[in-house]
């Protein structure tokens, strides 16, 4: 005897795992470990802080999320919530094909913000193009025999026969044979151009030079400015492991002849008085242990007010911050 094919059915397997990857983070940051709390570290607002140097598209919300903390916490829990109900609908097969685009929809904000991030390979770039090629194959299949959306069908109910239950659930698409192939290939397409794009945008995937931007930190200084009173700059984390902050050792000013006119040490940066750092994200830029810390994304004003810098002389002098890796970042500022 031959078994019939269920389409659906095939991506049972598909269907659970990926469901689970999405329902996982809300169990995670909910019953494993409070990860939603802006008071605990880990809480997942500062993780979104670290998509914001090279997130494509979308930069501009992040960054307008981070410089709001409230709505950052709402902009969290919605999206955690979000991503339960959309992975353990796919789980149990429910409202498949209606799930199956905020699968699209949620991999494809995870790509936008932080497919440039992943220090041993591009993990988040993967995650993200998988998912969207993922949500669409689920839309074209819907669930098979072990799901919710085939338990409705076997039962008949009334709704079922509504011209949008196909297109929300589960069942044959009512779409014309000869446009169904197009649809198919169109959308395929589609999704391998902006794997390709993003992979060339991201890590230069498709003609060099290859880079990965989690490898190794990289500090922008700007907004210099030296007064009678002292040195204000801005210091951006823009490239970098995501999982730790860039340590700061070593911070100096030299006048044009290359002499040292003012030094902070690591033990000195590590004892810096937190009130002349002033935060402009939700990820901070702080004193450690041994160093001033920096994670990814983070952006802050530093006040250096000391007499060292007071009433110098006119002329050109140089900023220069050095990281633990040996990496160092100069600025210049005139007076």
């Amino acid at each position: 005897m031959k078994i019939k094919n269920d389409v659906g059915l095939m991506t049972l397997s598909l269907r659970l795992v990926v469901g689970w990857t999405y329902f996982s983070a809300l169990y995670r940051r909910t019953i494993l470990t409070d990860k939603l709390d802006p008071e605990i570290s880990g809480y997942i607002g500062e993780k979104f802080n670290h998509f914001l140097p090279h997130a494509l598209g979308i930069k501009p919300i992040i960054q307008y999320l981070v410089e709001n903390p409230d709505l950052l916490w709402w902009a969290m829990v919605i999206f955690t919530v979000v991503e339960g109900i959309v992975g353990l609908m796919i789980m149990l097969g429910a409202f498949t094909r209606l799930m199956s685009v905020g699968v699209f929809g949620l991999a494809m904000g995870i790509l936008l913000g932080s497919g440039w991030i992943g220090t041993t390979c591009l993990d988040e770039w993967q995650i993200g193009v998988l998912g969207i090629a993922t949500g669409f194959v689920l839309f074209l299949t819907g669930s098979g025999k072990y799901s919710v959306d085939h338990y409705l069908l076997q039962h008949n109910y009334a709704f079922t026969k509504k011209k949008w239950f196909p297109w929300l659930a589960s069942g044959e698409l009512p779409v014309r044979a000869l446009i169904y192939p197009k649809l198919v290939l169109g959308g395929s397409l589609f999704i391998l151009a902006i794997t390709l794009m993003t992979n060339q945008v991201f890590h230069g995937g498709l003609w060099g030079p290859l880079h990965n931007k989690s490898v190794k930190p990289k500090l922008e200084i700007s907004a210099g400015e030296l007064t009678d009173k002292g040195l204000v700059f801005d210091v951006f984390r823009t490239e970098g492991v995501d999982v730790y902050g860039a340590w700061i050792i070593g911070m100096e000013v030299e006048d044009s002849a290359g002499n040292e006119v003012f030094g902070l040490s690591n033990e000195a940066l590590a004892a810096m008085d937190p009130a002349s750092i002033a935060n402009h994200y939700i990820a901070k830029v702080k004193p450690g242990k041994h160093s001033l810390v920096v994670p990814l994304g983070a952006k802050a004003t530093i006040n250096l007010m000391v007499p060292e810098l007071k009433n110098l002389a006119g002329g050109t002098y140089t900023l220069k911050i050095t990281d633990i890796s040996g990496a160092s970042w100069e600025y210049q500022v005139k007076k």
